[in-house]
């Protein structure tokens, strides 16, 4: 078993679709990390491919500049998936009660999650339909960063190291067989070497781990 009851536990038991039913209209981390993600995601992601955008928001930190073919958007709160620019389509599902999701087998050329992969109560059945509605080469991009909702995050995470956590979406990735070995990026400082020597403080850390749907053997 990926995790114990425990460990999928939070501390906060309320409905999630409460807790998410007012939109907040904010970002979660700051401009270092944003800027940093979209960097990301210029250098990964090509142009005019269909892209899932799982838990995400009002914002989707998509490259300006880059056009895609589709941009499929899923989150919790519709009134924040209504306002987000990037988005041709989204759907509001709980993957904390359902993780199938309404989509087709091998119709994404990308599926990004950003800080949210802390809340996946069930990360390994999640995974494999991240498998499952990615093309093979199709990349799905996990980042996230040292923040979180407190009582919503699960205890595996929440209990955590960082450098666990980034250990801990690996084997969420290992779970699944037809992934590549997991890449991370790790950025922990978003500040430059002489600010931080003067006690500034030096930003949310960045973390993304990166894996790719496989070729099938013929």
């Amino acid at each position: 078993m990926l995790l114990t009851p425990e460990q999928r536990s939070k501390l906060d038991v309320s409905s999630d679709i409460s807790f998410y039913e007012i939109p907040r209209f904010v970002t979660h981390v700051d401009d270092g990390f944003i800027a940093q993600l979209s960097d990301l995601y210029r250098d990964r992601l090509r142009p005019q491919t269909r892209i899932l955008d799982l838990m995400s928001s009002w914002v989707s930190h998509l490259p300006d500049e880059i056009s895609f073919a589709w941009v499929e958007g899923h989150g919790m709160n519709a009134a924040e998936l209504a306002k987000n620019p990037r988005l041709d389509h989204y759907f509001v599902q709980n993957l904390n009660e359902s993780q199938s999701l309404p989509l087709e087998d091998q119709s994404f050329d990308a599926v990004l999650n950003t800080v949210s992969v802390q809340y996946l109560q069930y990360p390994e059945k999640v995974f494999a339909e991240i498998y499952r509605v990615l093309k093979p080469g199709g990349i799905a991009i996990i980042s996230f960063s040292n923040r979180m909702f407190y009582q919503k995050a699960i205890a595996a995470w929440r209990d955590n190291s960082e450098a666990g956590r980034v250990e801990l979406v690996k084997r969420y990735f290992h779970s699944v067989p037809g992934f590549s070995t997991p890449e991370v990026i790790e950025r922990t400082s978003t500040l430059p070497s002489f600010l931080q020597m003067l006690g500034v403080g030096s930003g949310d850390p960045f973390y993304g781990v990166i894996a790719e749907r496989l070729e099938p053997l013929v």
